[in-house]
């Protein structure tokens, strides 16, 4: 071992090297969960494709909290955590929805392949924008959740008109000037948010295990607790300028 190495990093090394990239591997699972999310996809199975995606959120919402607690950052430097974590969001969040929402038939046919295109090409610029997150971890424009839209496309099974009018301002809204709360991150009323997010996820589960055969009970939840995410910050914001 080299003499020069410092105190603090003697202790354990081997196995914080090894917990540190098992960190990596658990976030680099997510691309395997997102290859079994499209196998589903491909075969019209669309519950089970949420299924999966469902778990890929659960990997991303962990791996992050993981990541800082082994000090990943300093143990593995060759290793960018935050480059794996943007390529398994792309193919999780963007790629694989933007498939479901496309070969679905949900969409007007002329439009659809379009407004695929749409998507992916708008989130991969998103993806890649520095200013995608604020300095207090909120979204700028809409967050490329692009699972979250193809969840409530398949939930609400609008007439092809509206769902295509529905994609087309979202692909839009990706660089609109308003922000949307981090649902994991969030400071302002974190509790709040928490308790929603919990409540989404059952209510999603529930969805998912009934094929989308829910009561309109269940889908205004998940369209309130989707309301609230998405434009609770942009009201707070606005009813602060007003008063300013």
């Amino acid at each position: 071992m080299d003499q020069n190495t410092e105190p603090d990093s003697v202790p354990a090394t081997g196995r914080m090297l090894t917990a540190a990239f098992a960190v990596h591997i658990f976030t680099a699972l997510g691309a395997g969960v997102a290859l079994l999310a499209m196998l589903e996809a491909v075969r019209e199975h669309w519950a089970n494709m949420f299924g999966w995606l469902g778990v890929a959120l659960i990997i991303d919402a962990i791996d992050g909290p993981l990541a800082r607690k082994l000090d990943v950052v300093r143990l593995q430097p060759n290793w960018s955590g935050e480059v794996l974590d943007l390529v398994v969001d792309f193919v999780t969040y963007v790629f694989v929805p933007a498939y479901a929402i496309t070969a679905s038939g949900m969409l007007l046919p002329v439009a659809a392949p379009l407004l695929g295109i749409g998507i992916v090409v708008s989130s991969a610029l998103y993806f890649a924008d520095r200013r995608m997150k604020a300095s207090d971890n909120h979204f700028r424009g809409f967050p490329a959740l692009w699972n979250a839209a193809a969840f409530y496309l398949f939930l609400l099974h609008l007439p092809p008109v509206l769902s295509t009018l529905g994609i087309a301002i979202l692909i839009a809204l990706t660089f609109a000037p308003f922000h949307v709360l981090h649902p994991v991150r969030v400071v302002r009323l974190r509790w709040l948010t928490l308790w929603l997010v919990a409540v989404w996820a059952v209510l999603a589960m529930y969805a998912l295990v009934r094929d989308f055969d829910v009561g309109a009970p269940i889908v205004a939840g998940l369209c309130a607790i989707a309301a609230y995410i998405v434009g609770s910050d942009a009201v707070i914001r606005q009813i602060k300028s007003f008063r300013a």
